[in-house]
């Protein structure tokens, strides 16, 4: 059973939540189209959005989340959390080639078609795909991507977030996409809560664009 009601889906959908998919395994490919980097992407059965890139995963690379491309962002790490193939990450990778991109997923494989898709692109020694597990304690990151897997169910959802959220740098960013209808406001309200500074930058064919970012602390002496 999907957690969040959406188990009614059972008899068609795949459990790509799980680690180790149950179904078959029929690869085909799909094309990932942006103004700056076009890519033949290999997906699989048992894979979120096998039909075709999601999207709320294509409004996120549109959006310019992230900053101009370049090699601005040499020596830091990234994460693209819930990697599924690796259209985010493979982006990342093109896009910032002087970093680290950590493509974190729980679903095996999902993770070796990150790894099928980075090679093919020769992007391999910029993106490492690796089950939550597999990041190191002391790794921090510049950068959270993520189209953030909904229907695992809010608690889960939300123990997401408070797991990964809290590794950003201090002056990092996360960018968040969820569609309206999926709770992208609430979820909004809720890292508000959570005393995390949120904005929201885009908002587009329903899908909300979220900002995160650490909230300034004001230290008595600089208070006025």
């Amino acid at each position: 059973m999907v957690p969040g009601g959406a188990n009614r889906f059972a008899a068609t959908m795949p459990h790509y939540f799980d680690s180790a998919p149950s179904v078959p395994s029929q690869r085909g490919t799909v094309m990932l189209r942006l103004a700056d980097f076009e890519a033949e992407l290999v997906v699989d059965r048992g894979v979120f959005s096998s039909g075709g890139i999601d999207p709320g995963t294509l409004e996120l690379l549109r959006s310019g989340a992230g900053g101009e491309p370049g090699g601005q962002r040499a020596g830091q790490a990234l994460l693209d959390l819930g990697c599924g193939y690796g259209p985010i990450a493979v982006t990342l990778a093109h896009r910032y080639p002087g970093a680290t991109v950590w493509a974190v997923e729980v679903n095996t494989r999902a993770l070796e078609l990150t790894a099928v898709n980075a090679a093919r692109h020769e992007l391999s020694t910029r993106v490492r795909p690796v089950t939550p597990e597999q990041v190191p304690g002391d790794v921090s990151f510049a950068g959270i991507w993520s189209n953030p897997p909904i229907r695992i169910g809010k608690d889960a959802l939300h123990e997401l977030l408070r797991t990964w959220l809290p590794r950003l740098t201090p002056d990092g960013s996360a960018w968040l996409v969820v569609h309206k209808h999926l709770g992208g406001d609430s979820l909004a309200s809720w890292l508000d809560r959570e005393g995390w500074q949120v904005r929201r930058t885009g908002s587009r064919k329903g899908y909300r664009l979220l900002e995160i970012r650490r909230t300034l602390e004001i230290r008595p002496e600089t208070a006025t």
